[in-house]
């Protein structure tokens, strides 16, 4: 079974890297009215309030701008208006540039930033679904983010939980550290797409897949 402890600093930039490459080529070819679709995950947002968002906390991370409230949806709101007449091209630039020079600042730090490596690419997952992609949580990211999922969630004190994935090998557990070590372990038995979606609170409807030793909203690690 995998079990992730170890903290790699450099994990959070190579998922981040990887997504740039996937992502950025995709929406360079995207027409100016795929950026007003609405994204499902994000009630009220459209494919340009993810990005805008996205590109914006990168941005705070790689000038180390933390100021109260930062990440608070009033200040997410005030970090999208704030781009609101720049040009579709202009937000897929900085989110380009925050993509490729968070790696290193989160490396070097201690860690505490990196599930904000992994809340990008699940953005990135929201915005593919929005534009009709196929496996919108899916793709060259995936076991970095799943690595990545592992150990933020033992890192965490999450539920114990062993996935048992139908496109990985070995089984992979999450959680477990830190909480109460007589609680049953929960499973869950599915494709590791759908396992990102329960732990990003995304939809999972017409999905198959096992859960059990646990209800669906525990899991989630971003509510």
């Amino acid at each position: 079974m995998t079990d992730v402890r170890e903290r790699d600093p450099e994990l959070p930039g190579r998922l981040l890297t990887t997504e740039r490459d996937a992502l950025v080529p995709l929406l360079r070819q995207r027409a100016d009215d795929d950026y007003a679709r609405p994204v499902e995950a994000c009630p009220g947002w459209s494919v340009r309030d993810v990005l805008a968002h996205c590109s914006a906390a990168l941005k705070r991370v790689v000038e180390g701008r933390y100021e109260p409230g930062v990440f608070t949806p009033e200040n997410n709101a005030r970090d999208i208006a704030e781009r609101s007449a720049w040009s579709n091209a202009q937000i897929v630039d900085e989110l380009e540039r925050g993509m490729t020079e968070a790696g290193p600042v989160m490396a070097g730090s201690d860690g505490r930033m990196d599930l904000i490596a992994l809340g990008e690419w699940v953005h990135a997952g929201d915005v593919r679904e929005a534009l009709g992609e196929p496996n919108a949580y899916g793709g060259p990211g995936l076991p970095h983010a799943l690595t990545l999922l592992a150990w933020g969630t033992q890192t965490l004190g999450h539920i114990p939980l062993q996935a048992d994935l139908d496109d990985v090998d070995e089984p992979l557990r999450l959680g477990g550290v830190g909480v109460d070590q007589h609680r049953h372990v929960a499973r869950f038995i599915g494709d590791s797409a759908t396992l990102v979606r329960l732990y990003a609170g995304r939809p999972t409807a017409g999905a198959a897949y096992e859960l059990t030793g646990v209800e669906p909203r525990e899991l989630n690690i971003f509510g």
